[in-house]
């Protein structure tokens, strides 16, 4: 169905770049689709002789000829969509909560009154058990860099780089320098987050050791806003730090990146409900991002 919408949005638009941008795809994978419709209709669907692709006179009739047929489709999704109710047991880790619940919820009550979201505080590991154990529908966590379970579904959201904060008034030029200035607080190791800042420690500075380790990212931003020490943490609400002002610097090119996922059961896979709370969450990332 997407391969005859793409079809139209090359007719309409008078180019494959023009839909590219309409069908929110590369230029190649409109090329692709494209010519796996021509395979498909067994006739050439375009004139390519010339220095740009134009539509043939049977392509613009199969567009009419599908185009009633893609208007009901989309009429009869859009009408059977306000039906999507029930509850939703959604796992979600500390940071994402300020950052992506409000957003999620709003949309969800707008678009879909019948849909519950019941959100679950915890831990990534813990919460992707209780995915794959049935105990969670969906779980916002961060997604492990290899493997992960078997039966999982990994939806990414968005990817964040590890920073380094330190006090305000912290002085040094580059990283090496404050690194060397302050004590370490770890961000909790048995986090994928934590892990990943230690691995990183590791190799920048392996001599450098941490007497204090923390699991809430408030009290560790607390504890470098008033001098106590540095760590290396995933900054997911920047407003955090107008609560505790702090100094951040960018670990450079080896910086670990951090993939925040949804992830659900593969078994799920057409659960609308899920599709529904994934596609609010999407948007809710969109406009925290422009109100930055």
């Amino acid at each position: 169905m997407e391969t005859f919408q793409t079809l139209d949005a090359v007719v309409q638009g008078g180019s494959l770049a023009a839909a590219a941008g309409q069908m929110n795809l590369t230029p190649s994978a409109v090329s692709m689709q494209m010519k796996q419709l021509e395979h498909y209709i067994g006739q050439p669907l375009f004139d390519r002789s010339g220095l740009q692709v134009r539509p043939t006179p049977l392509a613009r009739q199969v567009v009419d000829a599908m185009g009633p047929a893609l208007q009901q489709l989309a009429a009869l999704r859009r009408r059977t969509a306000i039906s999507i109710e029930g509850v939703v047991r959604l796992g979600v880790i500390e940071t994402m909560l300020p950052v992506l619940l409000p957003g999620t919820i709003r949309l969800l009550r707008e678009r879909y009154p019948g849909l519950e979201l019941r959100p679950v505080r915890g831990r990534s590991s813990g919460l992707t058990e209780a995915v794959k154990a049935g105990g969670l529908d969906a779980a916002v966590v961060a997604q492990p860099g290899k493997g992960g379970h078997l039966g999982l579904v990994w939806h990414e959201l968005e990817s964040r780089e590890l920073v380094l904060v330190a006090p305000p008034d912290a002085q040094g030029t580059n990283v090496q320098a404050v690194l060397r200035r302050y004590e370490w607080i770890r961000y909790d190791r048995d986090t994928i987050a934590g892990a990943m800042a230690a691995r990183w420690m590791k190799i920048a500075m392996p001599e450098k050791r941490s007497t204090l380790e923390l699991d809430s990212l408030a009290a560790i931003m607390g504890m470098v806003s008033a001098g106590l020490g540095l760590s290396i943490v995933q900054l997911a609400e920047p407003a955090m730090g107008l609560l505790y002002p702090v100094r951040v610097l960018s670990l450079g090119r080896d910086a670990p990146t951090l993939k925040i996922s949804l992830v659900t059961r593969k078994a799920d896979a057409c659960d609308r409900r899920l599709d529904a709370v994934t596609q609010a969450m999407k948007a809710a990332l969109v406009r925290v991002r422009r109100s930055r």
